[in-house]
């Protein structure tokens, strides 16, 4: 293809782009401004601000810190701004005067190891689609336009829409594709501190009602607990069952569009910050029946009822910032192998691994992933 002319950075100009607001790394000779790319990174940001400013080369070779495939050098491609003019080599300068240069870029047309997914890693989840590209590919979803009404007004079968949603898209920049395209797609959108800024408070006031109507902290602490680990088995038999309802899902635009609003949003556009934790009314409207089912089974007391319901709450809660952190932040090192696995079931095996905060259940109903395939494989 065509190149661009690039400029070039002194490496003091590149060092001092070290913050979340203009971060440069280097890899070579080649600048990179992956400022935008920070929210993006399956990682997250943090992991990138480490090295802002520097030379990126052993880290991205290091396979004991994370052994970055070929789709982690194309993203790069996408922030590519220019070079390097006093850098012979990683960790060693030299001087010299400052010239232009021309950059090419050479494609490649690998195939994916994950057929069903078109996926071979999780930094896959963050290359940017290309929107045009992939309408005249796929004939699914327009990602420049609204995308409500397309899936509503489309004769797409359950078979085909089921294909696409598990295939990932990336919308520019992790930012959310339009979904109504009017006034309400605001309402669309949840920020994650949202969910334990409106619930956090709800759960104490209900644990001060449980706990001086129970007449003991101590009793309406193991209702809580009770609450809490049912949760988890909650977590999972909603994810299977309710969110991957593939199999039972209606063949009508009715089923289709509910499922795509409920869940099958977040598989076609995994990176997409804003409609990964659940909104408020829709909690609301999954929460009910498990109010009233709380009181069926504690009929007895009111406020061990109510005790037990703030602990699968917390639950929900726990849960939907783990979720969001899996895919948008920088973590200990079990919960790095908790975000592994989680992003394995985006982008390789979609039918299994249904676990979030934890992979307990999996084990036990044997739904458990395996590790993926060696690159160059094929997904049965």
């Amino acid at each position: 293809m065509p190149g661009r002319v690039l400029p070039t950075f002194t490496s003091a100009e590149v060092q001092s782009h070290k913050t979340a607001k203009s971060c440069y790394i280097t890899l070579g000779p080649n600048v990179y401004d992956v400022t935008d790319f920070l929210d993006a990174h399956p990682g997250g940001g943090d992991l990138i601000l480490e090295y802002a400013g520097q030379d990126v080369t052993d880290i991205l070779k290091d396979e004991i810190s994370h052994d970055h495939s070929d789709s982690a050098y194309e993203i790069l491609d996408e922030y590519h701004i220019g070079f390097v003019s006093d850098v012979s080599a990683p960790g060693k300068t030299t001087t010299t005067t400052p010239t232009t240069v021309i950059e090419t870029v050479t494609e490649t047309n690998s195939g994916p190891v994950f057929a069903n997914t078109g996926m071979s890693r999780e930094e896959d989840l963050s290359i940017d689609t290309d929107y045009t590209q992939d309408f005249k590919t796929h004939k699914f979803l327009d990602l420049n336009k609204p995308l409500l009404m397309q899936l509503w007004n489309s004769n797409f079968s359950k078979e085909f829409y089921l294909e696409q949603i598990h295939r990932p898209r990336h919308y520019r920049g992790g930012e959310s594709a339009p979904l109504f395209g009017n006034f309400l797609e605001p309402l669309s959108k949840t920020a994650w501190y949202v969910v334990p800024s409106i619930w956090l408070p709800c759960v104490a006031y209900g644990m001060m009602v449980g706990a001086a109507g129970l007449g003991s902290t101590a009793a309406a602490a193991s209702y809580f607990t009770g609450g809490l680990c049912l949760w988890t088995l909650i977590e999972y038999v909603m994810h299977r069952f309710l969110f991957h309802i593939d199999h039972w899902l209606p063949d009508n635009r009715v089923g289709l569009t509910l499922h795509f609003l409920l869940h099958g949003i977040h598989h076609y556009l995994p990176m997409d910050k804003y409609r990964l934790v659940m909104p408020p009314t829709l909690f609301v409207f999954l929460a009910a029946p498990f109010w009233k089912l709380a009181h069926a089974v504690f009929y007895y007391n009111w406020y061990a009822a109510v005790s037990v319901f703030c602990g699968g709450v917390f639950g929900y809660i726990c849960y939907d910032l783990t979720h969001y952190f899996l895919h948008h932040r920088n973590l200990p090192s079990y919960y790095k192998e908790l975000k592994k696995y989680h992003l394995q079931h985006h982008f390789a095996d979609f039918e299994n691994g249904f676990g979030v905060t934890s992979r307990f259940w999996d084990r036990v109903f044997g739904t458990e992933l395996v590790s993926p395939a060696p690159k160059g494989s094929k997904a049965q």
